[in-house]
């Protein structure tokens, strides 16, 4: 049986209306995998958004501190979606599962192929990061490079869904990548508080005004981890974008230019997580039918093409703000 094989629309509503609250009998589930999202409907107010998280994935105290995190950053009008206090308490239970709800915030992605917007998200992030230096995570995940790379590439082969004839491709593909990350050590930068997953997804504009939303992946390490995800395209174009989210962050925050050199590890990073977390949850029935791809001869094939990328883009000179 999965996490969440107990959870219907009939049990969500009654976990709302524990709390005090009306509901209008409208659930619609969001876009959302790793926890599950409603919106609900409330009798003469605004919907809520409800988030049940994915049992036995985070403790209570993980959670509260994403919470405590949140509710920091809103009291400095930084612009999040903190979630809705009751009693002093943010974190729910019900019927087993664990849930906290928020407001909700409708808009639309941000261009970031338009330069005021990157210079936007960059003095947010700038002011974010400031709150986020004051005072450490204690329960939450923190940024390694190599560590990271290896645990997920275990995950993968642990799960039995890479084809045999991969793996001794993929296995020596992580060790050269390790070889190189292992140089380049993040816990040498500062660490602080992180967004942990900011990415075109994760940012909402309404009104012409920004939220950045979605903090389960909050996590302490570099600030580059906030920066590099809202590169695209070509290294020319992203230098160009950096120049933008540089000139946007230093307007509250000196600007990491020191971590420049963290990229292409965190990108791997990245991509060799996303492939563990998949095989991870793969017994989740809503996965194989979001990614029908995954597991596919074809999809292990891309995957250790993406891998080679990066193997290469780990030996070639880092990105480099320009000195005037």
């Amino acid at each position: 049986m999965h996490a969440y094989a107990d959870l219907s629309h009939d049990l969500v509503m009654d976990a709302i209306e524990s709390l005090g609250y009306l509901c209008d009998a409208r659930v619609m589930a969001l876009n959302s995998y790793e926890n599950r999202v409603f919106q609900v409907g409330i009798e003469d107010e605004q919907p809520l958004i409800a988030k049940f998280y994915r049992p036995a994935r985070w403790t209570d105290e993980s959670i509260r501190e994403e919470h405590q995190f949140l509710l920091s950053l809103a009291a400095e009008d930084v612009p999040v979606i903190a979630p809705i206090e009751i009693n002093n308490e943010t974190l729910f239970t019900y019927g087993g599962f664990r849930f906290a709800l928020f407001p909700r915030r409708g808009g639309h992605a941000p261009e970031l192929s338009n330069d005021d917007d990157l210079e936007l998200i960059g003095r947010w992030l700038a002011r974010l990061h400031n709150i986020g230096e004051t005072t450490p995570f204690i329960h939450r995940p923190h940024i390694n490079g190599s560590e990271d790379i290896s645990a997920a590439a275990e995950a993968v082969l642990a799960s039995g869904l890479m084809p045999e004839d991969y793996h001794a491709a993929y296995t020596s593909l992580i060790r050269d990548i390790c070889a190189h990350t292992d140089q380049i050590k993040l816990s040498n930068h500062s660490q602080i508080r992180l967004h942990g997953d900011m990415h075109t997804g994760n940012l909402i504009i309404r009104d012409e005004d920004l939220y950045l939303v979605d903090f389960d992946d909050c996590a302490q390490g570099p600030a580059m981890q906030d920066i590099w995800m809202l590169l695209s395209g070509s290294r020319e174009e992203h230098r160009q974008q950096i120049m933008v989210i540089a000139e946007g962050y230093s307007m509250f925050r000196r600007f990491p230019a020191e971590e420049l050199p963290l990229i292409e590890t965190l990108c791997t990073r990245r991509i060799v997580r996303h492939a563990a977390w998949l095989s991870q949850r793969w017994d989740d029935p809503a996965f194989p039918v979001a990614f029908p791809w995954f597991a596919s001869h074809r999809y292990w094939s891309e995957h250790l093409l993406a891998l080679r990328e990066q193997l290469s883009a780990l030996q070639e000179e880092p990105l480099a703000l320009p000195v005037f």
